[in-house]
């Protein structure tokens, strides 16, 4: 027992038999659970780090919290580091955890402060908040009006004397325990103990009180490295993988967590919890090309300047009054550049809508970790029903979806078949769902494996992409563990072919595949430098991969459409640019088109010309027309990601997205209106 004490006391817990490895519920992907929606909204991000939110999960938080949507934000770590709160220019600061810890906890308070427009010194309520296993946390509280913001710290120690990744063991290893830092100023004044299940049942304890519809998590499952050693121990990126060990380690935690919650609630026939989960790049974003322009950036970049904080300030903390290292003009001057871009690690291009053979409109999804379809309430209401379980779980945010010549529909998925730490088994695999008949049941889920060797490779996947050639083959695209593509082909008689790598060069996730007016095949994917494409040479044949494509540079996923006379033009965003780029296929420019924003943006063809979907400088959604006019969207519940634009035979092109009380909208902007 004096051994265990000691243990204890140096920051680790642990037996000297490793015990077995809990084998918590799991999802069932059987399709038919009720599903339990409220139509209320609730963001819950998941940060490693306190700053992580900031740097990576804006500006969407923002448009969120500006908008009125509660949030809570779970910080897993304390954040201490080495102790060292490091002044620019001073040399001579003293290791103080506990300080430290506290200091960063108050630049959140002062950077969300002033998010909520309010005075960035404005007190917080304290509290502590009892979480399952009688563990505590500090939570702090503030509102504005329709606004709130809630942060709870739980407060695990990065650091211990045996590991210095502390929770990455906490994922991997069996026989460790974490001890929880006291921060300076906070009401809780006792250490608590965590270990591998009891962090999962934690976060799944904070999932089921707050029941939110918008779950923000880091990437559970990093590219590969792409700098060299050197570069990496600079950048403070886990070997072998762009990102920092914590980021990875709490993403995989808090998929166990989304896992385990929607286990919990279905045990005997209950409901799935509705929510929509989105993850975001970490250090990869310093890989690749900045999708953020200027306006945007300024004021992502501005919010990290009161959690940065000042020494002089004056803010009533006694461990500090920010994390000085951060604030000012440094987040824009840094080289990693960090906060110039917002990536998401499975790129969702927006639901998949179809026009039932009855008229109304189906939408499909991912909502509680598995499919989903909310069909029309009545033909071209625009009001959906509550959504039917599809099953699949659990599976990554996105679906693609590819129809069959008889008007079947395929749905595409990413499925995290197993999601274990502790040497459990970690393994990703594509599934499809097809129907029977057209907008009629489905048959059951299939797995199409994967084109990866090994589990560590095998998540690295991407979101699946799917397109149906003029034979009537379809073909599914990845982005695999080379950041190049992969692909399955099916036939007209529904075998499948094996999968194939197609090369190309490094890319990043988000592909755009279609079919030209011959039937043949593009795919199209944003590298570092420019957009690679690869085509099928004639209908039927093989897609092969075209060097040299000569098109532009892109921050974001492209989209791609028909033009008047029937050749292909891409639209996208060049990188840190506002401005839109249209571009045709053999890489000539395509006429002007004012539509400025961020973000990716949709396509669809039309006789006048493209009808545009994205977001603006404020993040609401925006469509241009085929003839130009330009409408904004400014009712209805805040938009998630990516809207789909549909074709529909009776009102036109309508565009159709997920808000955050996770449930669909539609929008068939009139001339000279707003809605």
């Amino acid at each position: 027992m004096a051994a265990i004490g000691a243990a204890v006391a140096a920051g680790i817990t642990g037996c000297t038999v490793p015990t077995p490895r809990r084998s918590g519920p799991t999802a069932d992907p059987a399709p038919g659970m009720p599903i339990a929606g409220s139509r209320r909204a609730q963001l819950m991000l998941i940060a490693a780090h306190p700053d992580d939110d900031l740097y990576f999960m804006n500006p969407d938080t923002q448009r969120m919290v500006d908008a009125g949507v509660p949030l809570v934000c779970v910080y897993v770590t304390a954040g201490e580091h080495d102790g060292k709160n490091h002044i620019p220019g001073r040399k001579d600061i003293t290791a103080d955890k506990s300080a430290y810890s506290s200091a960063r906890h108050q630049g959140l308070r002062q950077a969300y402060a002033q998010m909520l427009g309010l005075d960035m010194f404005t007190p917080w309520q304290k509290g502590v908040l009892t979480l399952r296993g009688d563990r505590r946390a500090e939570i702090n509280t503030l509102s504005h009006g329709n606004r709130r913001v809630e942060l709870v710290f739980l407060n695990l120690a990065m650091h211990t004397p045996r590991r210095w990744m502390a929770l990455p063991s906490l994922w991997h290893d069996r026989q460790l325990g974490l001890r929880t830092v006291v921060a300076d100023d906070s009401p809780v004044r006792k250490a608590d103990d965590y270990d591998y299940d009891r962090l999962i049942d934690v976060l799944v304890g904070l999932m089921e009180q707050y029941r939110p519809t918008v779950v923000h998590t880091l990437d559970p499952d990093p590219d590969i490295q792409h700098s060299d050693e050197k570069t990496r121990k600079k950048d403070s990126e886990q070997p072998g993988y762009s990102d920092h060990a914590d980021h990875t380690a709490v993403a995989s935690f808090s998929w166990a967590a989304m896992v385990r919650w929607v286990a919990h609630a279905t045990e005997g026939g209950g409901s799935i919890p509705a929510f929509v989960a989105t993850s975001f790049r970490g250090y990869y974003n310093r890989h690749w090309p900045k999708n953020l322009p200027e306006p945007v950036l300024r004021e992502k970049a501005a919010h990290l300047v009161p959690y940065g904080g000042d020494p002089s300030w004056q803010c009533g903390n006694s461990g500090g009054c920010g994390d000085y290292n951060v604030g000012g003009v440094r987040p824009l001057t840094n080289k990693k550049g960090w906060v110039r871009a917002t990536h998401y690690r499975y790129p969702d291009p927006g639901p998949v809508v179809v026009t039932e053979p009855d008229g109304r409109l189906a939408v499909y999804g991912v909502l509680g970790l598995r499919a989903v379809r909310w069909r029309e309430t009545e033909r071209g209401s625009g009001q959906w029903g509550d959504p039917d379980d599809l099953g699949g779980g659990p599976l990554a945010p996105g679906l693609g979806s590819a129809a069959l010549k008889d008007g079947r529909r395929l749905l595409f998925g990413l499925r995290f078949s197993a999601l274990g730490g502790h040497g459990g088994a970690n393994k990703r695999e594509v599934v499809v769902l097809e129907q029977r008949t057209p907008g009629g049941p489905f048959l059951a889920w299939r797995g199409l494996g994967n084109p990866e060797q090994g589990d560590d490779r095998g998540r690295r996947l991407g979101v699946p992409v799917a397109v149906t050639d003029g034979t009537d083959r379809v073909h599914l695209f990845v982005r695999n563990a080379e950041k190049g593509v992969s692909t399955r082909v099916r036939e007209p008689d529904g075998t499948w072919g094996p999968w194939r790598d197609l090369g190309g060069e490094e890319i990043q996730d988000g592909l755009a595949a279609t079919a030209d007016r011959t039937g043949r095949v593009h795919l199209f994917a944003t590298a570092r430098d420019t957009v690679h494409h690869w085509e099928q040479v004639a209908p039927g044949g093989r897609v092969t991969f075209r060097p040299d494509s000569g098109l532009p540079a892109s921050g974001d996923p492209v989209a791609v459409a028909a033009a008047p006379d029937g050749g292909l033009e891409l639209y996208y965003r060049a990188p840190t640019r506002e401005r839109l780029t249209a571009v045709r296929v053999d890489g000539a420019a395509a006429s002007r088109i004012a539509f400025d924003g961020y973000g990716p943006v949709g396509a669809v063809a039309t006789p006048e010309g493209p009808v545009l979907v994205g977001k603006d400088l404020k993040g609401r959604v925006q469509i241009r027309t085929g003839g130009g006019r330009l409408s904004t969207r400014t009712q209805g519940a805040v938009a998630l990601e990516s809207a789909t634009l549909h074709a529909h035979r009776e009102h036109g092109v309508i565009a159709v997205g997920l808000g955050a009380d996770a449930h669909p909208w539609t929008w068939a902007p009139e001339p000279r209106t707003q809605g």
